[in-house]
């Protein structure tokens, strides 16, 4: 879902204020052909309720599910999808193009 990007951060900084655990996704770099740029972000809560974008497609899907990883493990980790992983046309990002997605919990 696409958001304006003060909206995700404050509906990830709301989220924690209710004592949900957030996991907090951010584009971090990007090659070749890429849905969304660096800087954008995708909020996750523990229910996985999500606000923003870092992709789309079945990346969004991959995002969200190491999103709830995070929140529970409290372990950040670094992302990759593209066209070199056997998955690249299963996550949508058969056009060429590469995105790293940082994925941190919101303390």
């Amino acid at each position: 879902m696409f958001a304006r990007e003060e909206d995700v951060l404050e509906a990830a900084a709301g989220w924690r204020r209710e004592g949900r655990g957030v996991a907090l996704a951010t584009v971090v770099e990007t090659w070749g052909s890429a849905p969304r740029p660096v800087g954008s972000h995708l909020a996750v809560d523990e229910e996985g309720n999500f606000l923003g974008s870092v992709s789309g497609g079945c990346v969004e899907g991959a995002v969200v599910t190491e999103a709830a990883e995070v929140i529970a493990d409290g372990q950040a980790r670094m992302l990759e999808f593209g066209v070199a992983d056997a998955t690249a046309w299963e996550v949508g990002l058969s056009c060429g193009g590469r995105i790293s997605v940082y994925v941190e919990k919101v303390a």
